[in-house]
């Protein structure tokens, strides 16, 4: 069961240290510049987002929740924040299956709970598609949930380099199970 859009709010800077235009959104956004020349910083009054550094929900991917992020370089943003995603809660089971080769081919293993260290603890020397039965997950480039992350809500996803993460690495994945308020 998912929760969607109740009282979830993000604000949004044109400049760093939450100064200059604002744009204040409670859903997605495919792209800010039709709100603000550029983002370098934002406020999560309540909810999770994802902002990302390029339009349409593609490239460099940071995780937000209540809370206030001053600077977009801090967040490891090659650029400004250009696309933002909100992140329903979710109630219930959450089971994703990995495979090693794209397009759902290869070793696979499905998994219901966090996963710190997917080559050791599942002998997997690469994982590149997936698909999200239940929940809403984040995957990490390095073990121990590090790095640069990917979010992903249920769906198949044929090939990672599709959605513009070209040579990242999944090494580590975990469920989003907090409320983010």
């Amino acid at each position: 069961m998912m929760v969607t859009g109740l009282g979830l709010q993000i604000i949004f800077y044109e400049d760093r240290n939450f100064q200059g235009r604002s744009y204040e959104t409670s859903s997605d956004c495919a792209d800010m510049s039709s709100y603000l020349s550029r983002c370098l910083s934002c406020r999560v009054e309540s909810g999770c987002f994802m902002v990302y550094d390029r339009t349409n929900y593609m490239g460099n991917q940071f995780f937000v929740r209540r809370g206030d992020y001053s600077d977009y370089q801090r967040m490891g943003m090659s650029d400004c924040i250009r696309s933002c995603r909100m992140i329903p809660m979710h109630r219930g089971q959450f089971r994703i299956k990995i495979f090693e080769q794209e397009n759902m081919s290869g070793q696979s293993n499905e998994l219901q709970e966090d996963c710190e260290n997917i080559p050791e603890r599942l002998r997997m020397s690469e994982c590149l598609s997936c698909s999200v039965l239940d929940g809403h997950w984040l995957l990490f480039e390095q073990p121990s949930f590090r790095g640069k992350m990917i979010y992903l809500r249920p769906g198949e996803y044929r090939s990672f380099r599709d959605m513009g993460i070209n040579g990242t690495r999944v090494m580590s994945m975990k469920r989003i199970m907090e409320s983010c308020s």
